[in-house]
């Protein structure tokens, strides 16, 4: 039946009643879901649905992945909860399943949500350099808890959140499609902001203040799948080890092999010195960690970090077999690959139609912008709103993101079958058709 059927609207009803307005997806997707398995969804009313959002890139190894599942009820058979700093052989296992994948000698603080590791990660900086501001990027998304939502680059986010803009610094963010300065390549866009950067730091008249560090994403999420030019991570490696700053880059969304490698930045050949990881790692569990280099453990102080639910026993199951599976079924192998032929789809499509302005991507972490036409560039919400409408009737899960909210984002389970990349595919271009 056409969504919403009887038996969702039902259910959205109840929600409207019972729970808050502020809610958005429920008015973006409007169905109630019964089950999930694998890249597909099924909603109350027998409708199926090839699922290209994972949750927002976190089932990376599919719903209900039957590896990540019995790991999961093989510890609850044991136990789901106490103190959250208390070792157990779940515990152990785990953490050693994630130094296994982290690309320097590191120790690990856990904790509770994507926003929740970014906030610890800014306290770790603060602390170890004994400085307090922290450089950010326009079109970044950090979280919104209260202490990092200034991190991100939404205004209505610090809006709502009632708390005083302190403490970051926001510089440009390398965007080649729209790149604010007039440049003859992708490089230059990135070297001219590293170069700001690097002068406003080295300048004592700047005002810029004493800085801790550089928390950036390797790739945009919410500001537009963004890949920033292969100088830029590096540029910021090195002046990040000029001035004494350190480099925290946030994988909560990139990470976990979404990009074909277990981590975004190792595109870029730069080694952090602290990584914020989510999402992915829990199979759907809320989980998250802060990876950091083992020096800056000396002296760090009892009750650095709280919270009640840290570490649960669950998480660290699902997180072990989320690892494993990964390993064991080549999946950053096959991201990439199958990453590079859906961006070779969508640039075809870029070439036929006038409403795509630009593709890009790594693995299955890939953005098509929607622009009213190719010459002005000028950012299209309504169309890209009106194709993910179209396609969610047609069966199809894709969401937007961006600076302006144009950009339609390919972020499927690494699981996915090829037969249902390509009826998407097929539902994404009949669809866009259908309004050039």
């Amino acid at each position: 039946v056409k969504p919403p059927g009887p038996k969702s609207s039902e259910l959205l009803k109840a929600q409207k009643e019972l729970e808050t307005e502020s809610v958005v997806y429920p008015k973006v997707f409007q169905f109630a879901i019964d089950s999930a398995k694998g890249a597909t969804i099924k909603d109350v009313d027998g409708n199926y649905y090839i699922d290209w959002v994972a949750g927002i890139a976190v089932m990376n190894v599919g719903h209900s992945n039957p590896y990540v599942i019995s790991a999961i009820k093989s510890q609850l058979e044991k136990y789901n909860h106490w103190m959250s700093e208390i070792p157990s052989e779940v515990r152990i296992e785990f953490l050693k399943k994630l130094h296994s994948i982290l690309p320097m000698k590191a120790k690990v603080i856990t904790t509770v949500t994507g926003a929740d590791a970014c906030e610890t990660a800014v306290a770790m900086a603060r602390w170890v350099t004994k400085r307090q501001n922290i450089i950010v990027f326009d079109g970044a998304y950090h979280g919104v808890h209260q202490g990092i939502v200034n991190a991100t680059a939404k205004r209505e986010l610090q809006l709502y959140s009632g708390m005083p803009y302190i403490g970051f610094i926001r510089f440009p963010y390398p965007y080649p499609y729209r790149c604010p300065f007039k440049v003859k390549d992708d490089e230059e866009c990135g070297q001219i902001i590293l170069d700001l950067i690097d002068r406003m730091l080295g300048d004592p008249y700047s005002g810029i203040g004493e800085v801790a560090g550089i928390l950036v994403e390797p790739i945009q999420g919410e500001g537009g799948y963004i890949v920033p030019p292969k100088n830029f991570l590096r540029g910021l490696r090195e002046i990040a080890d000029k001035y004494g700053l350190l480099l925290i880059i946030d994988e909560v969304q990139s990470g976990v092999g979404r990009t074909g490698r277990w981590w975004g930045f190792e595109h870029f050949n730069v080694i952090p010195d602290i990584i914020c990881i989510s999402k992915a790692i829990g199979g759907g569990i809320p989980i998250s960690f802060v990876a950091y280099k083992r020096e800056f453990d000396d002296g760090l102080p009892e009750m650095f970090h709280l919270g009640t639910y840290r570490a649960n026993p669950l998480g660290l199951a699902a997180g072990k077999a989320v690892i494993e599976y990964i390993e064991s079924r080549n999946l950053l192998d096959r991201a990439l690959k199958m990453g590079e032929y859906v961006k070779s789809r969508f640039e075809e499509m870029k070439e036929k139609y006038e409403i795509i302005g630009d593709v890009r991507g790594i693995g299955f972490m890939i953005g098509v912008e929607i622009v009213e036409d190719k010459r002005s560039k000028k950012p299209s919400v309504k169309l890209a709103n009106k194709i993910r409408k179209e396609m969610f009737e047609r069966g199809l899960l894709m969401h937007t993101c961006g600076h302006y909210g144009n950009v339609l984002r390919f972020m499927a389970p690494l699981v996915i079958s090829e037969r249902h990349i390509n009826i998407g595919l097929d539902i994404f271009e009949e669809v866009v058709k259908s309004l050039t």
